[in-house]
């Protein structure tokens, strides 16, 4: 309910140091703000920390009270993470669905099942498919519109609405909700098989024959590539190290991204979650390259060897009705490829 001018050269930097001492009235949780998206995360292990956790949520409030600001209450939103769902902890009352948050006002917090964060849709069952269920809608309605404003179907025009228009949808964020699972991958992929179905000359072409002709790469293969890009770009300093990566030179393999170890102790929903990570697969597949080509320091050079890299490799992701030799990961493509050399 408070904001800035639009199209202003100060508004947005003058709004920054205006807020800038938000997070520095809250004590037990951890705050997080991206221009006026502000969120409070904090583990609750008992009632005293729900009690601890509404107190930082007054105080921002009161925060923005006293600098003359109002926060929309009632856009509130509240999204739990419960990591262990037995009944004993059901009954337990600080357990997500027996507690309830209130603004000072009385506006009783909304609980959501899936909330969204910048973009990407982010649900309390550490699950990707409701996010992966709006951006395939998202994109099969922008590829419906884009096939209907214009007649031209020759591949040029084609691939430039598609590249400038649809894929992007398909691709927001990717490396952090990149899927593993191979229905969500062929949901994904179906876009952009039904998309260059309607182009010239690949109507008759198998999904993976048209890939070829196009020059594309499956929608699988450019989220791990934007993954293996990022990891680089983190060990060059590029971009923030936020997910914690750690890098080891080692005399044999050269340098790698570390791999921690989830707790044994952890529930096998959570490992499985946590193998499924951009911590442990971007770094598994930065791993992959060849130690010559970890080591380069230019965008440039390390985007074009790791192009050449990724050609070694097929390219057939899962279609429906087909039975490919893996599920078209590079993971997957390099331990055959291990295999292969060890045989030999």
């Amino acid at each position: 309910m408070s904001g800035v001018p639009q199209g202003t050269v100060l508004g947005p930097i003058l709004f920054v140091l205006y807020i800038n001492d938000l997070l520095s009235t809250i004590n037990f949780s951890d705050g997080f703000s991206f221009a006026d998206d502000t969120k409070l995360i904090g583990a609750i292990k008992g009632l005293p920390c729900v009690e601890l956790l509404q107190e930082d949520l007054n105080s921002v409030i009161e925060w923005a009270r006293n600098n003359n600001m109002e926060l929309h209450e009632q856009k509130f939103e509240v999204v739990s993470y419960a990591l262990n769902t037995s009944k004993t902890l059901r009954e337990l009352p600080f357990y997500p669905a027996n507690v309830e948050y209130r603004t000072p006002k009385g506006h009783k917090i909304a609980p959501q099942d899936t909330v969204r964060d910048l973009g990407v849709h982010v649900s309390g069952h550490r699950q990707w498919g409701p996010h992966i269920e709006r951006t395939v809608q998202g994109a099969r309605k922008m590829a419906a519109w884009t096939l209907s404003a214009f007649k031209d179907r020759s591949p040029t025009v084609m691939l430039t609405l598609y590249k400038s228009m649809v894929r992007p949808k398909l691709e927001y964020c990717c490396p952090v909700w990149n899927p593993t699972k191979v229905t969500e991958i062929q949901k994904l992929e179906n876009v952009q098989r039904s998309f260059t179905n309607k182009i010239s000359g690949c109507r008759e072409l198998h999904y993976w024959e048209r890939l070829k002709k196009l020059k594309l790469m499956s929608l699988q293969r450019r989220r791990e590539r934007y993954c293996i890009i990022h990891v680089w770009k983190i060990l060059q300093e590029e971009a923030p190290n936020d997910v914690g990566f750690t890098f080891k030179m080692h005399q044999r393999h050269g340098l790698k991204a570390e791999i921690p170890a989830v707790s044994k102790s952890a529930q096998l929903s959570v490992r499985s979650d946590y193998d499924s990570t951009f911590r442990v697969r971007a770094a598994q597949l930065f791993n992959l390259l060849p130690p010559e080509l970890r080591s380069l320091t230019t965008l440039g050079s390390f985007k074009a060897g790791l192009g050449r890299f990724l050609e070694q490799y097929p390219d057939t992701p899962p279609v429906p009705g087909y039975t490919p030799q893996n599920d078209n990961s590079l993971l997957s493509w390099g331990r055959t490829h291990t295999m292969q050399l060890s045989r030999a």
